[in-house]
This record gives C-alpha cells, structure tokens and sequence, in this order.
C-alpha cells in the first residue's frame, strides 16, 4: 500500500508540473481547458493519496500535507473566482491572479516534499 501511495504522490508531482506547462501554453494561446481541468484532478488524487495512507500506516504529516494540497487547489479556484470578480484586466484582478502563481508555487513544493518521502517509505527496510 505504500507503494500505491508514491506512486500517487509521484503522479501528483507529474500533474502540477503539467499544470505549469499549460498555465503557460493556455497564457499565449487564450486556451486555458487543459488547465482548469487538470485542476480539478488535482483536488482528487490528495483525496486517493489520503485513501490509500490510512490502511498502509503511512505518517500523518504526510497524510495532512495531502490534505494541505486539497486546501491549497480550492485556495486556487478562490483566488480565481476573485481575480474575475474584480477583472481580470484591472490591476487589482492582475494582483490578486499573482497570488494564483504563488500558491502554485506552494503546492509544487508541498508536493514534491510528499512525493520524496513517499518514495522513501515504499523502499524495504
């Protein structure tokens, strides 16, 4: 069970990077789909991750951080709910969308931490 847990949190690492990858192709081509999709596959493999850790004993702190990584991805949708709210062409709408990219940044890191401790649990003792 702990090796389905890396290998959900190595996918999940793999997903955000492909986020980046779109945020930035959708940002020249006006076509941000791939992006708002994958998003929402974001919010559910923390949700799979946390399904598979409590049977396999994995550590709590690795099971709140997949927490923390559903809370930042609905932080996302939040922050850009807000940014349209505002406008998205106003300063303020670009402002607050920075904050977008921040905590992007935030979950990759967050993410990348669980996906090395998980890999490191799946290894025999």
């Amino acid at each position: 069970m702990r090796k389905a847990f890396a290998a959900l949190a190595a996918l999940l690492l793999l997903i955000v990077v492909a986020q980046f990858f779109f945020a930035a192709s959708g940002a020249f081509g006006d076509s941000y789909a791939a992006h708002h999709a994958l998003g929402y596959v974001i919010f559910l493999v923390p949700v799979a991750m946390i399904a598979v850790a409590v049977p396999a004993r994995v550590p709590g702190r690795l099971i709140a951080l997949s927490a923390l990584i559903c809370a930042l991805t609905s932080l996302q949708v939040l922050i850009a709910v807000t940014a349209r709210a505002i406008g998205e062409d106003s300063v303020a709408g670009r402002l607050v969308f920075g904050l977008h990219a921040l905590n992007a940044l935030a979950m990759l890191a967050v993410t990348a931490f669980i996906a090395h401790r998980a890999r490191a649990l799946a290894r025999p003792a």
